[in-house]
């Protein structure tokens, strides 16, 4: 690297360090708001504005309002964070203005949290010190007995209580690649923020010794290296939705400031660029990628160092980099958090990029609707032209790259990469036949490379930790970990970051809190409108792109919609086929008319009128689709109806043949009718019948006139004595 680099990014980072210790803000109170576009609609501004009156009010200069982007659980938003000097940071969920004056009063000026507010609280008072025992499934743990389970019991034989010391379980950590050495299990002690290194009991008795009874630091047990989501561990590790995750694409998110380029930096923010530019060899750059086996993350799964090393490759040097950052999944929101909390490192994974394949230009490409996430990406990008980070000679380097963001109208069809090539171009969006691939000629005629967001955020942590370091936090055939945007009904709604290789029944049970309502799980469905439905009894499979495949899914984007026993498999089905046949392009015929025919199979089966051929030219017309149509689309689109009539196939002869839909959703199959034994004619049925199809005196029991009910449900929704049957 030239000499000039390494000044560039020293300067820069002395420059944030000391404006940052100027903030002094480890003596101070910070509160934390969420600023996002899910944050905002749940009311984060309103929140933040509340506390903003008390500070002034109170005349205080101690407290900070700091707003980060998005944590990712949105069952649970606003959330607010309070953290006093030397302790354990709290969090609140749902707060409203009302929640903002006790919080005020109570916990900042009085020092007592509310502990019935507080984010997933499982104590009665908040812990003096906190203990995460990192259990991820490739830490090697000596001995039969955990030594979690250990240091509980020692804990409790020197009449230590639970409120005084808090010990959990936490996922992976990502250090023990590098940190070396012998097997071992990693701690993080909160809130002195230090990292352990433990081995074997002994350690366990030094830390009961030094660290818990006299508070010191146990130096010889420390490991120098820190995770890198450390800072987002020691603010949300107590919590069992986050600390069994492991956030690298998503250890921004709920931290930093998304507009602050200097929290950026002081998180090692463009490093990694500085260390690509010092050693200046755009091939270190794709190998590294190619090591780490990180792969698209946009759904396609392929080996993001392979797509760079073409591109690389081609004798054409005018070359371009795209972020296809067009979200269309329903229920989908990865792209658009990692743009909304994190947009610094988004466009530092897109320099690199850049620079790998030897790009001039680059684009983001992001729909419209994400009016946030676009204003804070182009924030990013005139703070990084600015500051010499985008533009003509970055760093210093000689290396020439800008970033420009073009936006989309929406259409699903343009997640795939010809068609949101001619979109950028100015075209309508429609697929090309492939080959060419983009990687050979792409944008305007020219040599370009299409990633989504996700797969960006990843670049630059695998430049700064290696790899091979990245590689072995996944599977054989996958690097890394995956984000998925876990809903439908599950406990806990939000975004989940997991290695790729766990369970798909830790991402739902452990970390989403399992099915709500009490009810039993029955489907998981992956990928979104193009991903397929995987039943309860596979829900112990591994989530990696080969496997998910295999069952009939996909990996998609990252949409992870959880059913339960209510939900009717071909009532979903259809509602999947209809979004896809609704933004079929029209451009190739097996999709134009092969989504319009299956779905027309669906509604009649769901309205009572499927015969069983149905079945038959349900699976010919999918497996025609499969097979001929032009893009990706089309060819997945029928993997909602193969797998459910796969995995659910009795439920689609209920529906043919008995004429009844088992989870009673498809409202021609079913009927509402009165119990005589259990009705006390109080009449709220009849007054709130849209159609006055039920009859009856006061104090008798009614009758549904069924010829004439439509079937609305207003009857079975307002009775209070659950006289109303649904069959």
């Amino acid at each position: 690297m030239s000499l000039p680099v390494r000044d560039f990014y020293r300067s820069m980072a002395d420059r944030v360090g000391k404006n940052l210790a100027d903030q002094d803000l480890g003596n101070k109170i910070l509160v934390q708001v969420g600023s996002a576009t899910c944050e905002h609609a749940a009311g984060s501004q309103a929140v933040a504005e509340e506390f903003v009156r008390h500070i002034r009010a109170s005349g205080r200069k101690d407290i900070i309002i700091h707003r980060t982007g998005c944590t990712g659980r949105c069952s649970r938003e606003p959330i607010l964070g309070v953290q006093l000097p030397g302790q354990i940071p709290v969090k609140y969920e749902r707060v409203n203005r009302d929640l903002v004056h006790r919080i005020f009063i109570e916990h900042i000026q009085g020092g007592t949290p509310i502990m019935k507010h507080v984010l997933d609280h499982s104590t009665e008072v908040m812990p003096e010190r906190e203990f995460l025992f990192c259990e991820g499934s490739r830490c090697q743990r000596p001995g039969g007995e955990s030594l979690r389970d250990r240091f509980n019991a020692m804990l409790a034989a020197r009449g230590i209580e639970p409120h005084q010391v808090h010990v959990a379980a936490a996922s992976c950590f990502g250090v023990c690649s590098l940190a070396g050495g012998a097997p071992a299990t990693y701690v993080l002690a909160r809130p002195e923020k230090v990292l352990y290194r433990i081995t074997r009991e002994e350690d366990l008795a030094d830390l009961l010794a030094i660290h818990v009874a006299e508070g010191r630091v146990v130096e010889r047990l420390r490991v120098l290296e820190e995770p890198i989501a450390l800072e987002f561990l020691e603010r949300y590790g107590d919590v069992a939705f986050f600390n069994r995750q492991s956030r690298i694409a998503l250890r921004n998110a709920g931290v930093v400031d998304p507009d602050s380029l200097d929290e950026y930096v002081g998180f090692d923010g463009f490093k990694a660029l500085a260390a690509v530019l010092e050693r200046g060899e755009p091939e270190w750059v794709v190998n590294e990628m190619t090591k780490a086996r990180l792969r698209g993350r946009g759904g396609g799964g392929f080996l993001t160092g392979t797509k760079w090393g073409f591109a690389r490759k081609q004798a054409d040097t005018t070359r371009f980099i795209i972020c296809n950052g067009d979200e269309g999944d329903p229920g989908a929101f990865m792209d658009r958090s990692m743009l909304e909390s994190d947009p610094f490192n988004i466009v530092e994974g897109m320099i690199i990029g850049g620079f790998a394949i030897g790009a001039q230009k680059g684009f983001f490409y992001i729909r419209a609707e994400y009016p946030l996430a676009i204003r804070r990406i182009q924030h990013a990008i005139d703070t990084c032209r600015a500051n010499g980070l985008l533009g003509t000679d970055i760093m210093g380097s000689g290396f020439d790259f800008d970033l420009e963001i073009r936006l989309g109208a929406g259409a699903f069809v343009c997640g795939e990469e010809t068609a949101l090539i001619r979109s950028i171009e100015g075209e309508r969006g429609q697929p090309k036949v492939r080959p060419p691939y983009p990687t050979d000629r792409g944008l305007w005629g020219h040599p370009t490379v299409i990633n989504n967001v996700e797969t960006f955020a990843n670049v630059s942590a695998i430049v700064r930790f290696s790899g091979d370091w990245y590689a072995r936090i996944g599977t054989e055939k996958s690097g890394g970990t995956k984000v998925f945007a876990l809903a439908g009904k599950v406990r806990h709604t939000g975004l989940v970051e997991v290695p790729l290789g766990t369970s798909l029944s830790r991402i739902v049970n452990d970390i989403g809190g399992g099915v709500s309502g009490g009810k039993q799980l029955k489907a998981i469905q992956t990928g979104g409108p193009a991903g397929g439905f995987i039943p309860a009894s596979m829900q112990d499979m591994e989530v990696d792109f080969e496997p998910l495949q295999k069952a009939g899914s996909i990996m998609g984007s990252g949409g992870m919609i959880v059913l339960s026993e209510d939900d009717c498999m071909v009532d979903i089905a259809k509602f999947y086929m209809a979004f896809s046949q609704e933004e079929s392009c029209g451009k190739c015929t097996p999709c134009r008319e092969g989504t319009t025919r299956i779905l027309e199979i669906l509604e009649r089966i769901t309205q009572g009128k499927g015969v069983l051929e149905d079945l038959d030219k349900l699976h010919r017309l999918s497996r025609l689709c499969q097979r001929t149509s032009l893009c990706g689309l089309g060819r997945a689109a029928p993997n909602p109806v193969l797998s459910s009539i796969k995995h659910f196939r009795a439920e689609y002869l209920a529906h043919i043949q008995d004429k009844h839909c088992p989870a009673k959703k498809c409202v021609a199959l079913i009927r509402y009718e009165i119990n005589a034994e259990k009705c006390i004619g109080c009449t709220i049925c009849d007054r709130n019948c849209p159609v006055e199809c039920i009859t009856g005196a006061r104090k008798e029991a009614h009758v549904i006139d069924q010829a004439a009910c439509i079937k609305c449900g207003n009857c079975f929704d307002v009775c209070k004595f659950a006289a109303i049957d649904r069959v």
